[in-house]
């Protein structure tokens, strides 16, 4: 039987998802409820935009049995997509910016999606932009579906059609205003349709990452010049074609380091695990809650699982490397190290542990060289090429201890020595031990150095 005769029943889980009333931040005069999106079965709000797109192709005969569908996406309507399409019988193709999360891309290759990668700093007209990438491979795949969320009417029908009701139903129709972001605008502008007519009264509120252009545009009406942001799935260097900006009556710009910590602090206080956007779209909820005289009714999304994002927003070390978690600086070369030992982050052995274990550490972390600690202090370092020059005539030494493989010869730096000093051991194609008579820091490597100067930049 065809996988397409039967409606499957995954997608009967798509919607309803639940309200929750914020109780542990600071909402000002005012009462703020999110609804968890991230309930949908394929974790997003996009869950519904998938369905809506797919089956209206269905509908118009646009997508047939065995059919292709094409989508540009930030990771969370891919999955939406790929969830129906597996689901149906369909095969899927999606192109997403090389900033997207390790988990949002693992997910939709377990789902079976083609995956193309392209770049994320090129804007709209380049090549290698993601939504022009997906429209040529489009025209390059025989009777493919292009999904087209910027441009598709039933993407905001989703949210007119189910979304919105079901907002409304469960705030017993009294709301007073809705904060939504912007990536290809079907939430925004589909809530605006439907709540124009049932409370036209209603505000909405614009959560943007820093660096989009919307916000200036909501302001004053002038397109500016479009920065960077590290929030996946919303702020854009253009205003989408079914964007409905009109309801929008305030905006706010919230930083990466503001939409990350506020997206910990939602785990922390309340239990809530969202994702990047989902930060943006409460650090801007709170700014509004706070800034109101008067009491209001206000809601807004956990749009996606947080479990996308546990390599980067709940990830300390991806913090501390952007530049988004703040740490203690000394002004020597323990601002360079990566992995600080007193911060507990640093991957070690042990000199009694086998060559297995320490080539096991180094896979997990994905580190070709690993220090050997002991009271404290550095007593040797391993690398790949010391465990392969003892187990490549037997296996059997894996089980050595790594004392008898790693190299003891240790050049230190104290912290205070200074970039020459490790501009010196670097070029040597050397890792940069800090360390002093007493205690070990942790080490350097150029990569570490490289992230060190690009974050002065910042």
């Amino acid at each position: 039987m065809s996988l397409t005769a039967n409606r499957p029943a995954v997608l009967d889980l798509i919607g309803n998802t639940p309200l929750i009333e914020i109780t542990r931040l600071d909402t000002g005069p005012c009462r703020l409820f999110l609804k968890l999106e991230s309930q949908n079965p394929g974790g997003s709000i996009k869950d519904r935009v998938g369905l809506w797109m797919i089956e209206a192709a269905e509908r118009s005969g646009q997508l047939v049995p065995g059919g292709t569908i094409v989508e540009a996406t930030a990771g969370n309507t891919g999955l939406g997509l790929a969830l129906v399409a597996r689901a149906k019988g369909y095969r899927i193709v999606l192109v997403v910016p090389d900033k997207m999360s390790t988990e949002k891309i693992l997910h939709l290759k377990a789902l079976g999606a083609e995956v193309h990668i392209t770049r994320s700093d090129v804007g709209k007209g380049h090549p290698d932009y993601y939504q022009d990438y997906a429209a040529r491979l489009t025209r390059e795949t025989p009777g493919a579906f292009f999904a087209d969320q910027f441009n598709n009417p039933h993407n905001p029908a989703a949210h007119r059609q189910s979304t919105g009701p079901e907002v409304w139903a469960q705030c017993e129709h009294a709301l007073d205003a809705i904060v939504c972001g912007v990536g290809s605008g079907g939430t925004l502008t589909g809530l605006t349709q439907f709540f124009r007519e049932v409370n036209p009264a209603l505000e909405f509120v614009l959560a943007d990452p820093a660096g989009s252009i919307l916000t200036q545009y909501i302001t004053d009406g002038t397109l500016g010049q479009a920065g960077s942001w590290a929030v996946e799935g919303i702020g854009e260097d253009f205003v989408p074609a079914i964007a409905d900006l009109s309801g929008v009556r305030h905006a706010y710009s919230i930083t990466d380091a503001e939409s990350f910590a506020t997206a910990r602090e939602l785990l922390r206080a309340e239990g809530l695990l969202g994702g990047s956007s989902t930060g943006t779209l409460v650090a801007a909820a709170l700014r509004y809650c706070r800034a109101q005289t008067q009491p209001k009714r206000v809601l807004s999304f956990v749009v996606d699982t947080g479990t996308r994002y546990l390599s980067k927003v709940y990830n300390d070390n991806w913090m501390i490397d952007q530049g988004l978690l703040a740490r203690t600086q000394f002004g020597d070369l323990r601002d360079i190290v990566a992995r600080r030992f007193d911060e507990g982050s640093v991957i070690k052995v042990a000199p009694t542990d086998t060559l297995k274990t320490a080539f096991a550490r180094m896979r997990y972390a994905d580190v070709s060289q690993l220090p050997v600690i002991e009271d404290g202090r550095i007593v040797g370092l391993i690398d790949e090429s010391d465990v392969l020059l003892r187990v490549q005539a037997d296996a059997a030494h894996f089980d050595a201890s790594a004392a008898d493989a790693m190299t003891q010869a240790l050049e230190t730096l104290a912290p205070d020595a200074g970039l020459a000093a490790l501009q010196g051991v670097l070029d040597q194609g050397l890792v940069a031990i800090v360390a002093d008579e007493t205690r070990f820091y942790g080490l350097i490597t150029r990569v570490d150095l490289l992230n060190h100067l690009r974050r002065g930049l910042a």
